[in-house]
């Protein structure tokens, strides 16, 4: 869904919720939204929040919705605590109607987790071997995606982080965990290859620190980029064939260690890149 189609769901997914008794701002165990949650460590986010305290509310949002059938199963089960809005990274219109839903719905968060992201698709994007390999059109998608996207839904969702961050419920203030990963490091870099993901997720990296020092500033909000490591994905899954066994996590386990981070951010962590074990990567 683009454009138009997007409002409109959006328009309908308001109306619904602000007409329910679960729909008051603020309190309770706090407003978390992840972005990008129709699968994958997205999903799995959304799952162990809504885990976690019955006061907890969570927005989750996806591009198509109404084919995240998994996503669709957990709004059925948690339908009063959480939200599941439309988003689309490559169309800013949808990120401000997500905002827009959210300031109605919920009116602050104080916690963004931005975890949608792209590797590869069949005849389309693939981690390229070598330099001969690059094509335009895979360097440019690939940082519209897990670049730009992220860093525009933060850019909208920034008013209501700024409220959360001054509620008494929460820990003084809001947080924004940005899914990296280590391919990203340029001081890590001693393989090569993946040219248009590495040089995506470095972006992402970039932006994110510079992100953190206005918003640590102004807003009282903190950005952390994270690396989930390599997880049994269909990201990743077409790649795991050299992937010790040791070293390829379920999602549940990645994402446990991944909110335990959260869990245990401090205002001091602004614009630190952590792994999945706490610690931390080299730009």
């Amino acid at each position: 869904m683009r454009g138009s189609t997007l409002r409109a769901a959006m328009s309908t997914v308001v109306r619904a919720f602000s007409s329910s008794p679960a729909a008051p701002g603020g309190g309770g165990g706090g407003v978390s939204m992840v972005q990008g949650a129709s699968r994958g460590i997205g999903l799995e986010f959304v799952r162990q929040l809504l885990r976690r305290s019955d006061q907890v509310r969570v927005v989750a949002t996806c591009r198509a919705p109404d084919s995240a059938a998994e996503l669709q199963e957990l709004r059925r089960e948690h339908a009063r605590r959480l939200t599941v809005l439309p988003l689309d990274v490559t169309d800013e219109s949808t990120i401000e109607a997500a905002a827009a839903a959210v300031g109605e719905t919920h009116g602050s968060l104080d916690l963004l987790i931005n975890a949608a992201g792209i590797l590869s698709i069949p005849n389309v994007i693939q981690p390229e071997t070598s330099l001969s390999k690059v094509r335009k059109s895979s360097l440019l998608l690939a940082y519209e995606v897990n670049a730009v996207g992220p860093i525009l839904v933060i850019k909208h969702m920034r008013p209501f982080l700024k409220i959360g961050a001054s509620l008494e419920t929460g820990k003084g203030f809001s947080l924004v965990a940005n899914m990296s990963a280590r391919v990203g490091s340029v001081g890590d870099n001693a393989l090569g290859g993946w040219h248009s993901y590495r040089a995506s997720k470095t972006a992402l990296n970039q932006l994110t620190k510079t992100a953190s020092v206005e918003l640590g500033k102004k807003d009282n909000i903190a950005c952390i980029l994270l690396h989930p490591g390599t997880v049994d994905t269909d990201l990743s899954r077409p790649f795991q064939r050299n992937v010790a066994k040791d070293k390829l996590f379920t999602r549940e386990f990645s994402v446990q260690k991944l909110l335990s981070i959260i869990d245990n951010a401090k205002k001091t962590d602004n614009g630190k890149f952590f792994a999945w074990d706490g610690q931390e990567i080299p730009w």
